[in-house]
């Protein structure tokens, strides 16, 4: 039965978008989760790019709904589908996880945005506005995030350096993670949206932490310029 991807799809993707409204709100590890407490570490974004997420939840949806009615059999959906779904269902539980451990949390959000890129890279190339781009922007958003948690995480457990660095590591991390994703993919949902966080930790940071809001800047200037670039080679002569 080959519509059973689709359906799982849909079905993980509804638990997926439900499961905030289920459990307390997460904007950060609390004080009490960490040996060294990260309240406003530098490599978190300003509070408004989590917004991002309603964009993200209502894509998934009409994504879900799209291909459960109009491509509910097709061979190259199911092949990304498999990967996607994975990625729903460790996120699913994500944010009970993260409110009770940072280590776990951390672990986890890897776990969803490793899924998430690979069903981008798996992404059918027909209904792009229906698929590939609305997981290139959950997997965008899931490779900057799965940073800002390790930099947080690493930094209240003093790990090597402290959150300065730590935001220094998770940028440049980032960075290294989403170069070679964006070459292969053409996906410029996906280099926008890790533009966004990185927009998003200027904005948290600005002139009196200049010089981790200059890294993201650079990391800004080489994701556009790999972006207008993959889109340029890609483009039909």
């Amino acid at each position: 039965m080959k519509q059973i991807y689709a359906i799982l799809t849909f079905v993980v993707t509804a638990t997926f978008v439900v499961s905030p409204a289920l459990t307390r709100p997460f904007s950060g590890f609390r004080a009490d989760q960490l040996p060294v407490p990260q309240i406003d570490p530098p490599i978190q974004p300003e509070g408004y790019a989590f917004a991002i997420w309603g964009l993200i939840y209502a894509w998934l949806v009409v994504s879900a709904v799209y291909g459960l009615f109009k491509r509910s059999d097709d061979a190259a959906w199911n092949k990304a589908r498999v990967p996607l779904i994975l990625s729903l269902v460790v996120g699913t539980p994500w944010l009970v996880v993260a409110n009770a451990s940072a280590i776990w949390a951390t672990i986890l959000i890897f776990v969803m945005a490793a899924t998430a890129i690979a069903a981008l890279l798996r992404a059918p190339q027909e209904d792009q506005w229906m698929f590939k781009v609305p997981v290139g922007v959950y997997a965008g958003w899931l490779t900057a995030a799965s940073f800002v948690s390790l930099g947080s995480t690493s930094a209240g457990y003093s790990i090597a350096t402290d959150a300065q660095g730590w935001a220094y590591l998770g940028i440049i991390g980032a960075l290294i993670v989403a170069t070679p994703v964006l070459l292969r993919a053409v996906a410029p949902s996906y280099g926008l949206t890790v533009v966004w966080a990185l927009v998003g930790i200027i904005v948290a940071n600005g002139i009196a932490n200049w010089t981790v809001s200059a890294l993201a800047a650079v990391g800004i200037l080489i994701l556009i310029g790999l972006t207008a670039a993959t889109r340029i080679s890609s483009a039909p002569s």
